[in-house]
């Protein structure tokens, strides 16, 4: 299959011909720590397939995946690449009620689900008119399922479907940052696409390197980090199935010893405030990436001093698969997201559709090969999104003097106060550089004649003392920022409403602000 353009040809069965067989492609942080080489990917991946076509599978059908970042997430992904049935990684973290509306939205006919999920999605995986197999990973095969053990029992590796470059080759529903999940559907060529401009040009990555990524499988970000680009040069990833907590976290970089770790904003902020207590491991990084929302900058900057070594921040949407506006090594500027990755073109247009001059406040359009082919059953939104080559991203920024892209918070996040349009994210990230603030978001919420001001909701450092503080950090926002930015209100909580990416949920404060 040299000349196929299913994706799985370049990704698995290139490693074998070229020698790697022996290679580790993925070795687990949990458990028994089991590694899974290269060359037992390819023949695993294909017996996938086999199985695949036995059970009745067509090509071009939707197989769900419930699967936590464990070897068969790999084995399962490009076994249904290989068979031609598009594998739709799903969040591990969901609602029942969500698992049953894709299911719904997807007809898919078949599940593919880790053990310890199986609960969450059980209910709704047998009322599924569409359904027809039910496969479980692990040891128990609770009734009306399969094993995944049995599943393959007795399927010899097979070939390959041939694909085209332009075939549908899996979906990844949107995080659902403002609102219900969308089925985004990518092309073969997509993945291969991402490895080559940011894998590649940004991040830099090598055969010898080992990669961890806290950003799970079933998203973008995280299929990026953690699959498609150690993939593509034969690197190693390295996977944990449970929780990123700081202690965890530090406890996998010191075992593990990644050269590459990629994280979110989020993260970031809870890993310098646990080592500032703790301390730093004595290990190296040689990247550090960061994407999901924008880095505050001076959780970039304390990160650095903890590790000597930049976070190189980026921009990247479910919808166009990975990061396509980055910081680089060598060249970041805390508190900015960088400039174009190679391969990609960056617009930002005003709401009647024209380019913005330096410095004026615009929507982010993008273009560029790993662009999605659509959403799924969801014409309106595509129309809306996808045009022509470009795609609307929902991000507005503005562009500094060196052509620098400078967040300013999403379209459905941005107010105006006394005619003034006010970043929610320029007034978070002067909050968080408060020595009392971990974490911050600022929504609109109407004062007694009806008008919009900020409101924000604030997550404390450890010990910080709220005396006072709202008073302060009123002030301090003001010489940070400006006077008329400052957040009328202040409440302190215990934790933000977040995306399984790190991005806060701001519709939801607002929501319960409504």
């Amino acid at each position: 299959m040299t000349n196929s353009g299913n994706a799985a040809q370049y990704f698995v069965d290139r490693h074998v011909v070229e020698g790697r067989s022996d290679k580790p492609a993925f070795r687990e942080a949990f458990g028994e720590k089991r590694i899974l080489r290269f060359g037992a990917l390819a023949q695993q991946s294909a017996c996938v397939a086999t199985a695949l076509e036995r059970a009745g599978i067509p090509r071009e059908a939707r197989a769900l995946m419930l699967v936590l970042d464990q070897i068969e997430f790999p084995t399962v992904f490009w076994g249904c690449l290989k068979a031609g049935v598009i594998p739709v990684p799903l969040n591990t973290m969901l609602p029942a009620s969500i698992y049953d509306a894709i299911l719904i939205d997807s007809r898919a006919t078949c599940l593919f689900v880790s053990e310890e999920l199986w609960p969450m999605v059980q209910v709704a995986a047998l009322a599924s008119p569409y359904l027809t197999r039910i496969i479980v990973i692990g040891k128990d095969t609770p009734d009306t399922t399969q094993n995944y053990r049995d599943f393959l029992a007795g399927c010899g590796p097979t070939e390959m479907v041939a694909a085209s470059p332009d075939d549908v080759a899996f979906w990844l529903y949107s995080s659902g940052s403002t609102g219900a999940p969308k089925g985004v559907r990518h092309v073969h060529s997509a993945l291969k696409a991402t490895c080559d401009t940011y894998g590649d040009q940004v991040l830099g990555i090598q055969e010898d390197d080992v990669i961890y990524s806290v950003a799970k499988l079933f998203f973008a970000y995280g299929l990026g980090n953690g699959m498609s680009f150690p993939m593509s040069v034969g690197a190693t990833a390295v996977l944990f199935n449970g929780r990123p907590t700081p202690k965890g976290v530090m406890d996998i970089l010191a075992a593990e010893r990644p050269t590459i770790f990629c994280g979110v904003p989020t993260l970031y902020a809870a890993l310098t405030a646990h080592l500032e207590d703790v301390g730093k491991p004595d290990i190296t990084l040689r990247r550090c990436i960061s994407a999901g929302e924008a880095l505050p900058g001076e959780i970039g900057r304390k990160w650095r001093d903890l590790w000597g070594v930049d976070i190189i921040d980026g921009v990247g949407s479910t919808e166009m698969l990975h990061i396509f506006l980055s910081n680089a090594p060598g060249d970041v500027v805390p508190g900015t997201s960088g400039v174009a990755v190679p391969g990609y073109d960056l617009r930002l247009v005003d709401e009647a559709g024209d380019d913005v001059a330096q410095g004026e406040i615009g929507e982010l359009l993008v273009r560029g090969a790993s662009g999605a082919d659509g959403y799924w059953n969801q014409r309106t939104k595509s129309r809306a999104t996808f045009e022509g080559e470009w795609t609307r991203t929902g991000d507005k920024y503005e562009t500094a003097g060196d052509g620098r892209f400078i967040y300013c918070g999403r379209t459905d996040d941005m107010f105006k106060v006394s005619g003034i349009w006010v970043s929610p994210f320029e007034v978070e990230q002067a909050l968080v550089s408060h020595p009392s603030v971990l974490e911050a978001a600022i929504v609109a919420a109407q004062d007694d004649a009806g008008l919009e001001k900020p409101k924000a909701f604030i997550v404390l450092q450890n010990g910080a003392d709220t005396n006072g503080l709202a008073v302060a950090l009123q002030a301090f926002v003001k010489q940070q920022v400006g006077k008329w930015k400052y957040p009328r209100w202040i409440e302190f909580v215990d934790d933000l409403p977040k995306t399984a990416t790190g991005k806060i949920q701001r519709f939801k404060l607002r929501d319960d602000e409504a």
